[in-house]
């Protein structure tokens, strides 16, 4: 090789270089970019060429850094979620328990002069207001139900754009081959982009294949991207469930699998998940359990007395009965329903699997731990007696027939107080004016352990706001944690794959220097292959 083509191919060198490096100072802000470097190597032939153009990109931290982005967005999700109960049950404005010692202070008066209608109207406009603030609580817990199903069902399709983009820049990239330069680099980067925007939305698993391809799949196996190909996330209400939305997976042949509760915890879509599955449904059953528990107790009393007009008693409070639904995939035609004991100290925050097989009949499991319930059968009668509840079975159910109860999910948005009329308080067991014994036992429910048995009305209140207050603080206090671990990951590859300005800026001066040689033994060879030529004349 001529000197002259030895300075051109160090002069194509350098162009490559200095381009490089002025693409990494450009790209320094560039949200994903990594870091490129020209390698330079001596040429066979003679000179130096330009072998690739690597991209700086260290995968194990990558992995890391996706990981822990999953779990800190899922955590921060989770908090602004759970956050909103926490403010709505602490602020004073709403507090629950000051209106239930209002109400019983009203009751504390009736006891002192049963028959005047002043203090009646005060029991009645007590409890009235106590039902309505039952019934602000319960409609805002159910509206934030509402929510968390519009937000999955909005993460869900930002699943699956990402994994659809993902498949196009596999295919994309597995076309190159084995080429290395800045535009296959940056296809790379950006496929990496997007892996890091689905790993905020769902905990994934990704690896690369021979071709370079990325195969993306969920935390079960099933595989969201696959070469060119991606397999789509479907927001469903649940076939048992119609209240709750739940993900499914809809494979090849379009068949769509709701996926298990614990398939997808991180990102933002398992943070709803979480959230909507624990806490949300948690404190919707707590509150309707105290709403049942004076509804059905102060009921009982009510309707063991007699009004100023000498009539037995009527219902005081009025109560939603249990939600049942029957499992979309039923095939037998049994119909269920439900109401409440007049014993309600067995009644808990659970929901219940009611199932039937050809075997063993009918049983009763916790919906959500799946763990057996008592329960007692009456065939004669057709009814399932058990937590505080009695089902009953109309029709005949089919083997593998299920059928989900939620005593409580719409108890405390429906608690009304029926009663307008201050005269039908059933204060005693007469019509006398002054009888005020069945009063002073509806006082006395104050005191009483009326939820879940262990618990008075005001003990439970304050055990649902501890409880929302505690998990709010642990959920803050794992998301300050895991936010630091991202912090230090991301720093980790920036410190890695990053541009440095410092170091590009010297390599630009350095390339500068190298090209200029370069040119010279371009010149010089010229000017020598003349001097030949002019010898020649």
């Amino acid at each position: 090789m001529s000197i002259i083509s030895i300075g051109v191919s160090g002069l194509n060198a350098a162009q490559v270089a200095l381009t490089t490096s002025s693409n990494n100072i450009t790209n320094v802000y560039t949200d994903g970019y990594n870091l490129e470097t020209a390698k330079l190597a001596a040429s066979t032939s003679g000179g130096v060429e330009v072998t690739t153009v690597d991209r700086t990109f260290d995968q194990f931290i990558a992995t890391q850094l996706n990981a822990s982005t999953s779990t800190e967005s899922a955590l921060s999700t989770y908090s602004t979620e759970v956050s909103q109960i926490d403010d709505l049950l602490s602020d004073s404005t709403s507090d629950l328990d000051t209106l239930m010692q209002d109400f019983f202070s009203s009751l504390q008066t009736l006891t002192s002069d049963a028959g005047d209608s002043a203090t009646r109207e005060e029991v009645i406009g007590s409890a009235e207001t106590l039902t309505s603030q039952f019934n602000l609580l319960g409609s805002y817990l159910d509206d934030m139900q509402s929510s968390v199903s519009d937000q999955i069902g909005d993460s869900v399709d930002q699943v699956n754009d990402l994994t659809s983009q993902i498949a196009s820049l596999n295919k994309q990239i597995s076309n190159l081959g084995s080429v290395s330069d800045s535009a296959a680099n940056t296809l790379l980067d950006q496929r990496d982009a997007l892996v890091t925007s689905l790993s905020a939305l769902v905990d994934v698993d990704v690896t690369e294949e021979d071709n370079g391809s990325y195969s993306v799949s969920l935390s079960n196996g099933l595989s969201l991207v696959s070469g060119s190909k991606s397999s789509e996330l479907v927001a469903t209400a649940s076939s048992s469930d119609p209240e709750q939305t739940t993900v499914s997976y809809v494979d090849a042949a379009g068949n769509v699998t709701s996926l298990a509760d614990l398939t997808i915890t991180g990102g933002t879509l398992g943070g709803l998940l979480s959230f909507q599955n624990d806490t949300l449904s948690t404190a919707q059953n707590a509150l309707g359990q105290m709403a049942v528990a004076l509804a059905v107790s102060f009921n009982a009393l009510q309707e063991s007395g007699v009004d100023l007009n000498g009539d037995t008693g009527t219902a005081f409070f009025s109560v939603a009965d249990p939600v049942i639904y029957s499992d979309a995939d039923n095939t037998g035609s049994a119909s269920l329903s439900a109401t409440f004991s007049d014993d309600i100290s067995d009644l808990t925050t659970s929901n219940y699997t009611v199932s039937y097989s050809d075997s063993d009949g009918y049983s009763v499991t916790d919906a959500s731990t799946g763990e057996a319930v008592d329960a007692t059968y009456d065939a004669t009668a057709g009814t399932l007696t058990f937590g505080g509840l009695s089902v009953s079975i109309s029709g005949t159910a089919a083997d593998g027939d299920s059928f989900l109860i939620k005593p409580l999910s719409n108890a405390a948005s429906s608690l009304t107080t029926v009663i307008d009329d201050p005269s039908l308080i059933a204060a005693g067991t007469t019509s006398g004016e002054s009888d005020n014994s069945v009063a002073l036992l509806m006082l006395d429910l104050q005191n009483q352990d009326l939820v879940g048995g262990s618990s008075t009305l005001s003990e439970a209140y304050a055990s649902l706001v501890n409880d929302i207050g505690s998990t709010t603080s642990s959920i803050s206090t794992q998301l300050d944690s895991q936010t630091s671990v991202t912090e230090q990951l991301t720093t980790l590859q920036s410190s890695s794959s990053g541009v440095n300005l410092d170091e590009e800026a010297a390599d630009l001066v350095r390339y500068q220097a190298y090209y200029q040689a370069c040119a010279k033994i371009v010149e010089v060879g010229s000017t020598v292959l003349d001097t030949i030529l002019g010898l020649d004349a």
